[in-house]
This record gives C-alpha cells, sequence and structure tokens, in this order.
C-alpha cells in the first residue's frame, strides 16, 4: 500500500513588496502613524530591463514531450491543450520536456456543447521565448499584457507597457490587499508533487470537491515557471480545467479569486474558452463581494491581458451605490483599471473626480500620474478647477516626479486645454535635462503636448530635436508624425534643423509600409513638414495618389479628407514646378464644404467678428465692397477681403450681394458723402431740412445702417450705404469706385480677425497653420491685415467712432 504525502507551504500570491526610501515630505492619511506614511514616487525607480532570450533547457531524465495532433475530436480524449492557445509564438515542441507524459484516454468526461466546441482549440504547443524584440513584433499585431514592450539595444527604448502603469501598487501597503503581483507568489512546489496532484485529478476526477479543484489550481501554479508551459500542455490539467468548469456553480467567491490567480500566474491564453464561463460567473458574483474583490478581480483580468466589458458593467453598477464608500488606494487603483480597460460612464467618472478633490492632500506624485492617465485613457475630462489642484500638486514637487508620471500628467492637460502657468514653467526647466533619458514615444508625448497647450519653450523644444535624430530609428511612424505636427504647429525651428527634419523624412521613407498599415499618420507628417516649409514631392506624391487615398477612406477610422484636402491645397500655392497625383475634383469638393461649413458657423458665432463686419461694410459704403470667405479653403479659416482700385477706392467686387440688374443703371462717378466742415456744422446745427437725410442722422444715432445716397430713390434698401455719422474720428475716406471704373483691383487686402488659440501661449508668435496661411497669401498677391485680438476686443468697449477711426486706420494704411 502505497504511502501519500500531502505538503503545504505557507503564504499568500501577494508578498510584502520591498522596503522603500521614504520622501522628504511623506503625505499620511487621516489615522495613519508617522511610521506608516505614504511613500512617494521620488523612492520607486525601475529595474534596469535588458534584453534578452531565455530558452528553456531539457532536464536530465525528462521524457519527451509528446504532441497532442494524433488525438482528434472524434476520440474519446477531451484534450484542453491550454498552451496550443497562446498566440504569436513558435511551435518548438522539441524544446520543452520535463513534466510531460504520454497522453491517456480518460472517460466519462463531459460532452456539453461547451466542451466540444473547446475540443477544436488544440493544437501543438508553441515554443516560449521571453525576448523583448520578439515580444514588440508581436505586441504591434495584438496588444497583451506581458509582451507590450517597445525594445532597442539603448536602456532609454527599454520600456514595459504593463509594468510602468503598475508602479504606483508599490506604494503604499493597502495595495496588496486589492491588487495582484505575479512576481511575488508562494514558495515554489517540486515537480514531483505537481506529478502527484495531476495523477489525482486524473483517478478521483468524479469526486473532486469544488474546494479541492480550487486548492489545485493554486498548488499546480507554485511550480517553477519554466514548468508552466510544459503544464499547460499536460492532458490531466485540461482535465482538470474541464472539471472546473463543470462545477463552476458550485464555488464561492474566494475560490474563484484563487483559481483567477492561478490562470494569472500560469498565463492562460486570452483565447481560452474556458475563461469565457469565469467572466459570466464573474458577472453573477458581482453583488456578493466587496469592494477589495472586486477590485482584484478585475485587476486579475488585467494581468490575465483580457477586456471583461460584462463584468466591469455591472461592476460600476454596483460602484454607483458605494462610491462613497472607496478608500484612497481603491480609488486609485480603480481609475488605474478603467484606464486599462478605457470603459467607464461619465457619472461615475464625475463622482470619482469629487473623490479625487476631497484626497487631494493625500495623494502622492505616483498617484498622480496614475490617475491622468486613467481619465486619459477613458476620455473623460476632469473639471478645470481639479486639473489646477492636480497641477499645485504636481508643481510643489516636480524635481521628484517620475518620468513617466509626468508625461501622463502632461497628457491630462493636454485633454483639458487647462493652462497652469507655473506646472509649465517647472516643466520647461526639468524637460530638457530628462529627455536623453526618454524613449522616444515618452518624447513625443513631450512635444504633442507643448503643441497642445500652444505652450514654446525653445529649451524643451531643442532638447526634443536634438534627441531624436541619432534614434529615429526607433521611432514609429506615429511618433514621426505627432513630433514633426508639434514642431510644425509651434512654427518653430530647431538650431540643427537641418539633420533633424532630413532624418525624420528619411525615415518616413523607410517605413513607408508602415504608414500603409496605419494612413492616417502620413498626412499628418507631411502638414507639419508644410507648415515649416519642407515639401518632399515623392512623399507627396504618394499619399496624393488614388491608391494611398483609396487605402486611407477604408482603412482608418478617421475621417482624412480635410487632411488630404489641406495637402492638396498647400501644394497647389507653394510647388508649382509639383507634376505629381492631386487630389480628385470630387473630394476637393467634398473637402471645401466641410470646411467652409465649419469656418463660416465659426465664424458666425462670435460677436467681435459680426461687429467688425458690420461697422466695416457702413465705412465702406455696403456690403458689396466685401466678402466673407475662404479665400484659402484648404486653411481651414475664413478670411474678410476688400477690393481696391489704383485711387484706393474700393470695387464693389461681391457679385453675391449686389443685384447685377442695378449696376447696368448706376451713371455715378462718385458714391458715398465726404465729410466736411461744412457738413458737419449741418448735421450737428440740425441745418439739413431733407426729412429723409435726418432720418438717416436718427438711424445711425440707433446702431443702425442707413441709406443717404443720391439718388436714394431708385435704390434697393440696404444696396449702398454710407453713414456719415460713421465716419466720425476718421480721417478722409476714398470713395467707392463706380461701375464705369470697374477694373482690375490694385490692392487685394485680406482682412484677419485673429484670437489668441492662433499665437503661442502668452506670446504673438503665430501659430505654423496660421503662419503658413499668410505666407500663401502673399504668394497670391494679397496684403494681410490682421485685427488682432489685444487691438480689437479692448475697443468694443470704446465709441463707434473710435471703431471705426481704427479700421480705417488698418484698411488704407495697410493699402499704401
Amino acid at each position: 500500500m502505497a504511502l501519500v504525502i500531502y505538503r503545504r507551504f505557507s503564504g499568500t500570491f501577494c508578498g510584502t513588496p520591498p522596503a522603500l526610501t521614504k520622501h522628504r515630505i511623506n503625505k499620511t492619511l487621516p489615522g495613519q502613524t508617522h511610521e506608516n506614511c505614504v511613500l512617494t514616487a521620488k523612492t520607486v525607480c525601475t529595474d534596469t530591463r535588458l534584453a534578452g532570450t531565455l530558452m528553456l533547457s531539457k532536464p536530465l531524465g525528462c521524457r519527451a514531450f509528446c504532441s497532442p495532433f494524433p488525438y482528434t475530436t472524434s476520440q474519446s480524449v477531451a484534450y484542453w491543450s491550454i498552451g496550443s492557445c497562446t498566440q504569436h509564438r513558435r511551435q518548438h515542441p522539441s524544446e520543452h520536456s520535463s513534466f510531460c507524459h504520454p497522453a491517456k484516454k480518460v472517460e466519462n468526461i463531459c460532452s456539453t456543447s461547451f466542451l466540444q466546441g473547446i475540443l477544436k482549440t488544440s493544437s501543438a504547443l508553441p515554443r516560449l521565448e521571453f525576448s523583448r524584440t520578439a515580444a514588440s513584433k508581436a505586441s504591434e499585431l495584438k496588444p497583451g499584457p506581458t509582451g507590450a514592450m517597445k525594445v532597442d539595444e539603448e536602456d532609454t527604448e527599454v520600456s514595459d507597457t504593463f509594468e510602468d502603469p503598475r508602479v504606483f501598487l508599490k506604494l503604499r501597503p493597502e495595495y496588496q490587499v486589492h491588487s495582484f503581483n505575479r512576481s511575488e507568489t508562494s514558495q515554489p512546489i517540486p515537480v514531483s508533487e505537481g506529478e502527484l496532484i495531476l495523477h489525482k485529478v486524473t483517478v478521483h476526477q468524479d469526486n473532486l470537491q469544488p474546494h479541492s479543484i480550487a486548492d489545485y489550481f493554486c498548488k499546480l501554479s507554485s511550480l517553477p515557471t519554466e514548468q508552466h508551459p510544459v503544464l499547460l500542455s499536460r492532458t490531466s490539467f485540461a482535465l482538470l480545467c474541464q472539471l472546473s468548469v463543470k462545477k463552476i456553480d458550485l464555488f464561492d467567491a474566494p475560490d474563484l479569486i484563487n483559481i483567477l490567480k492561478a490562470f494569472a500566474i500560469l498565463r492562460i491564453p486570452l483565447s481560452h474558452p474556458m475563461l469565457d464561463a469565469y467572466e459570466t460567473k464573474f458577472c453573477h458574483k458581482v453583488w456578493e463581494m466587496n469592494l477589495d474583490q472586486l477590485l482584484l478581480v478585475a485587476d486579475l483580468w488585467r494581468n490575465l491581458g483580457r477586456r471583461v466589458p460584462r463584468f466591469l458593467e455591472i461592476f460600476f453598477s454596483y460602484l454607483n451605490l458605494h462610491w462613497k464608500d472607496l478608500s484612497l488606494s481603491q480609488l486609485v487603483h480603480l481609475i488605474y483599471i478603467i484606464g486599462e480597460n478605457r470603459q467607464a460612464p461619465q457619472d461615475l467618472m464625475q463622482k470619482l473626480e469629487s473623490l479625487i478633490l476631497r484626497s487631494i492632500d493625500w495623494i502622492n506624485l505616483e498617484e498622480v500620474g496614475t490617475i491622468c492617465l486613467g481619465f486619459f485613457k477613458s476620455s473623460s475630462t476632469i473639471s478645470d478647477f481639479v486639473m489646477r489642484k492636480i497641477g499645485d500638486v504636481a508643481c510643489a514637487d516636480m524635481q521628484y516626479l517620475r518620468s513617466y508620471a509626468l508625461v501622463n500628467i502632461l497628457k491630462m492637460f493636454r485633454f483639458t486645454h487647462v493652462d497652469h502657468i507655473d506646472f509649465m514653467k517647472q516643466f520647461g526647466q526639468i524637460a530638457p535635462q530628462r529627455i536623453p533619458s526618454l524613449g522616444v514615444q515618452g518624447v513625443m508625448h513631450l512635444a504633442l503636448s507643448c503643441s497642445s497647450l500652444r505652450f514654446l519653450d525653445e529649451r524643451v523644444m531643442n532638447a526634443v530635436a536634438a534627441s531624436l535624430p541619432p534614434r529615429v530609428a526607433y521611432c514609429r511612424s506615429k511618433d514621426i508624425a505627432k513630433v514633426l505636427w508639434s514642431f510644425g504647429t509651434l512654427n518653430y525651428k530647431p538650431p540643427n534643423a537641418e539633420e533633424f527634419y532630413s532624418s525624420l523624412i528619411n525615415e518616413i521613407h523607410r517605413k513607408l509600409p508602415e504608414f500603409s498599415q496605419y494612413p492616417e499618420h502620413l498626412p499628418t507628417c507631411l502638414l507639419g513638414l508644410a507648415f515649416s516649409e519642407y515639401f518632399p514631392k515623392k512623399l507627396i506624391d504618394f499619399a496624393l495618389s488614388p491608391k494611398f487615398v483609396r487605402l486611407a477612406q477604408e482603412k482608418t477610422k478617421f475621417e482624412l479628407v480635410k487632411e488630404l484636402y489641406t495637402l492638396d491645397g498647400i501644394v497647389g500655392i507653394e510647388c508649382p514646378d509639383y507634376k505629381g497625383n492631386r487630389l480628385s475634383t470630387k473630394l476637393q469638393q467634398k473637402g471645401l464644404e466641410i470646411l467652409w461649413d465649419l469656418a463660416r458657423k465659426d465664424m458666425l458665432a462670435k460677436p467681435e467678428f459680426l461687429e467688425a463686419v458690420f461697422l466695416l461694410e457702413s465705412m465702406l459704403g455696403g456690403p458689396q465692397y466685401i466678402k466673407h470667405h475662404m479665400i484659402l479653403p484648404h486653411s481651414r479659416s475664413s478670411d474678410l477681403e476688400v477690393q481696391l482700385d489704383v485711387n484706393m477706392k474700393p470695387i464693389p467686387f461681391n457679385k453675391e450681394i449686389t443685384p447685377t440688374e442695378y449696376i447696368t443703371k448706376l451713371k455715378f462717378k462718385h458714391m458715398g458723402v465726404s465729410l466736411t466742415d461744412d457738413l458737419m456744422n449741418q448735421l450737428f446745427n440740425g441745418k439739413w431740412k431733407s426729412r429723409k437725410h435726418l432720418q438717416g442722422e436718427v438711424e445711425a444715432e440707433a446702431g443702425r445702417q442707413p441709406v443717404g445716397l443720391q439718388k436714394a430713390e431708385s435704390l434697393p434698401a440696404g444696396d449702398f450705404r454710407c453713414d456719415a455719422a460713421d465716419k466720425l474720428g476718421a480721417t478722409e475716406t476714398p470713395g467707392p469706385a463706380s461701375p464705369d471704373d470697374m477694373q482690375e483691383p490694385q490692392v487685394k487686402l485680406a482682412i484677419q480677425l485673429t484670437n489668441r488659440n492662433q499665437y503661442c501661449y502668452g506670446t504673438r508668435h503665430l501659430l505654423g497653420l496660421h503662419n503658413m496661411k499668410r505666407r500663401q497669401l502673399n504668394q497670391l498677391g494679397y496684403r494681410v491685415v490682421e485685427l488682432a485680438y489685444w487691438e480689437w476686443l479692448p475697443l468694443l468697449q470704446r465709441t463707434r467712432p473710435e471703431k471705426l477711426a481704427f479700421l480705417h486706420e488698418k484698411v488704407f494704411s495697410s493699402a499704401l
């Protein structure tokens, strides 16, 4: 009779994190002692990560791997090859050995339709490689929690998109209760004990109790890590998985959580159908668990890399009733989970924002970065007030803020468009020193945040430009696009402009296949270059080719017609010798309609613009002397055009306003009334006896547009207007030209009403798109007249004559 010895090992899956050095300013929660105070991000540093490949060697005395190929669904063996579901791995069964025996027939295994579907997932066990380079390639195809890493030979490019956001979990002991750390598991068990467990599963399958099944999963997950792939290929382990699904309704919440922990440690493939059953069961258990358990379950699914939208939807419903019970650690962890899953109801996020504000004094720097990243990834906004509070916390000790957290805070400032002067000033001081040690993706986010916030700090942009050329090969298509867009938007050329732009343009050529996979990035690159006056014609020809245009319309979720139309318009003006592809007439018309609709609505919603239009019409003689339209449709903004003849008199060129039948009848040489001392005396002393002229004076005082022209009886009301009172405070205004004198305009004016969003923050440095527009208007022979916001907006509170005097000087002085 054989003696069977059972061995249990003490310990839990989540061990105690290593001691961390305390920050000089520790923040404690209410009720905490100084000894248990919260640690901040100064103490956090990630371990040096080295790229390498770990190959599993074959221990002596172990049997060779047994391929499951001979077994088919027609056989009585219900074979669940867990390892076979792992994606993006090569098949090298010979590399695996220990803990493997020939597959045995197992009788009387549940044969439900659910299990029959699972039988189809079996295939050969792939080879497990932990090469960062291989993992990086795999992650481009399908992101996952363990393989989404951008790796190269330089330490600055080594990053872990799974572990980096989870650094905050090491800063408080409370996080251990509701989070999972796969690196801190129980003591490994010997292979012999694992063999014994699998033997018991095979022999006692009909009598296994739910608690025993959960216990077996926990023990098997404690096998040495190199044995996990082999374990997943075992028929007996597949049987254990079947039994767990068969008896899933008998598990209580702690058993289900322990089994899910085992799955996370063993890295069960995401595609395995068994996980569907467990997700459904956890959905049913939500209302039976507490906040710590629910957060732990959500974190375990995150460790598995599996999206569980049904579970989270029910979890969020639970939170709508219990959100006030969240502790600080639970709050931050929840926001992290929300961000990683990219979903959350906005009403819940508003409630969480109120909790953030309540706890802002106890949140450490790393947690601030986690909160910002969670809101950013879930596309949830934060009020200006709370964002400024977050900026204040970051400013207090920014020198201790980890670069990863700094980038996340900048992302949220970019998303909310909140300006925080102190934050940006301190950022401008510390960023240039940090940029050389950042990966290219981090550098890209810094540059993009600067452009989105219109914040031009030459130190930062110079550091970005200097750091990228030596490692441009590590840039993704997205990185190149956003960096070029950032420099172009800020209208800034660094000292090493030639090296900087040539290296990025050459990299675009090398990465054209990648740009074909992500077509939205190529127009972004080319527009950013165009703002900076770089026009790579071969790339433009490719971007405007019918093949790429069709690809851009079919393969991306973004609407690229506006971008392509803008690029096409730029080429038509700035590249006269360009002979390559152009956008089709149909797409040009579509782009024009989209941009004009947006520009027209934008300008007509601004009272300061409407005021300028009305006063200019009064000053010039009527709406036919001024036209509101997009002189350069691709520039995405509209202007007021005025044309003057050789005598500097306005020309009634706006045919959309002027009645054609009336133009042919006009036979007078001079329209309007010139201001003289005699006329002024008549106006103010009441000596003008004409009733209609008197009515015009009253209307002028009321701010309306009177009719005061010769032969007014024969004119349609409102066609040609010249209010003498409107010209008070202005010098003598040249009269409009008569139709007999109509000729080609001597001067074409493009009057632009600007606002602060067209300039870099706090400066009068014009942004790239608007600077390019002025450059192109000059090339087409226009003179740009700017009604600058710092001049025009204060005038809105002044008198009407003062406004007219300002406009008169702007229009006619610019024409000289």
